[in-house]
C-alpha cells in the first residue's frame, strides 16, 4: 500500500465516531454518526442518522459503490498537536501512533482524544493535565 493510500485511509478512519454527510450516487443525503467503515469497499454505517427529508433512522448501511462524497462535519482531533504538546513537557518520552489514533507516554500512559485511557500515577495526572489544557485552548 502506498504511502497516499495510507494517509487517505487514516483520514477515513479519523472520522470514526464523527458527525459526517454522505451523498450517494442515487442523489440521496444522509448526515450521522460514521460507526462503522469497511475500508476495502468504503461501505458505511450511520448511526442516529437523518435523510434529506428528516426522517431519523437508527442505522443505515451503505454499499460503497454508491458512495458519492463523505463530508466531515466536525474538525478532526489533532492528535500530532497534542503529541507536540506533550513532547515539550515530556521530552523524547513522546511516541504518535496517528494510524492507531493514540499516544503512548514514557512507555506507561497511553492517550487518546478523549483523554487517558491506560496507566496511573503522577505521570498518568500530567499527561492528563496536559491533554485538559490542550483541548480547554483548543475549544476556546
Amino acid at each position: 500500500m502506498s504511502v497516499a493510500q495510507r494517509k487517505f485511509f487514516a483520514e477515513i478512519t479519523a472520522l470514526s465516531d464523527k458527525h459526517v454527510i454522505v451523498s450517494t450516487t442515487t442523489g440521496k443525503t444522509f448526515s450521522g454518526i460514521l460507526i462503522g467503515i469497511n475500508p476495502d469497499t468504503l461501505s458505511l454505517c450511520l448511526a442516529e442518522a437523518k435523510d434529506e427529508e428528516g426522517k431519523t433512522l437508527h442505522r443505515v448501511f451503505l454499499n460503497g459503490n454508491v458512495v458519492a462524497q463523505i463530508l466531515s462535519v466536525e474538525k478532526p482531533f489533532d492528535l500530532k498537536a497534542l503529541a507536540d504538546r506533550l513532547e515539550k513537557v515530556f521530552p523524547t518520552m513522546v511516541k504518535l501512533y496517528e494510524d492507531k489514533g493514540f499516544i503512548w507516554v514514557m512507555d506507561k500512559v497511553k492517550l487518546t482524544e478523549k483523554g487517558v485511557v491506560e496507566g496511573s500515577g503522577p505521570a498518568a495526572e500530567r499527561v492528563q493535565r496536559v491533554y485538559e489544557q490542550f483541548i480547554s485552548e483548543v475549544k476556546g
